[in-house]
């Protein structure tokens, strides 16, 4: 499913995006020109990965019998130099032992996106 994302009319920074039939907006924050209508383009990064970690734990503790109850991911972001640094904690609810923790930990950076954003990507840009 392809993603489009265009400039919501009216507006200097704000975008539209739509992913098949559900709509978000996405704008910068009003210290910089934006009206904060909704998360920055690095927050909905953010967003991705912290969504895809938590569906990846769910699963693999579902497929393990394992007593994962709830899962809360909280995600921050900076540039540092010429890299982009991202600070996740991962808060692990249900009667889990040690071992199941440290697993799904180990879990956590073989979700699909962690494994996108570590990796080589390769990006074909073509004006229409």
């Amino acid at each position: 499913m392809s993603v489009v994302v265009t400039t919501a009319k009216g507006h200097k920074f704000t975008q539209d995006i739509a992913v098949g039939d559900l709509r978000l907006l996405s704008d910068e924050p009003k210290d910089v020109g934006g009206e904060a209508l909704g998360p920055t383009p690095h927050q909905l990064v953010l967003a991705g990965l912290g969504a895809c970690t938590s569906m990846t734990l769910r699963m693999y503790a579902e497929r393990k019998g394992w007593p994962l109850t709830s899962v809360r991911v909280e995600l921050s972001g900076k540039h540092e130099g010429g890299t982009y640094r991202i600070a996740r904690r991962i808060d692990l609810e249900g009667p889990l032992d040690d071992e199941q923790r440290a697993r799904l930990l180990e879990i956590a950076d073989k979700c699909p996106v962690h494994k996108t954003l570590v990796g080589e990507i390769a990006i074909a840009t073509e004006l229409v």
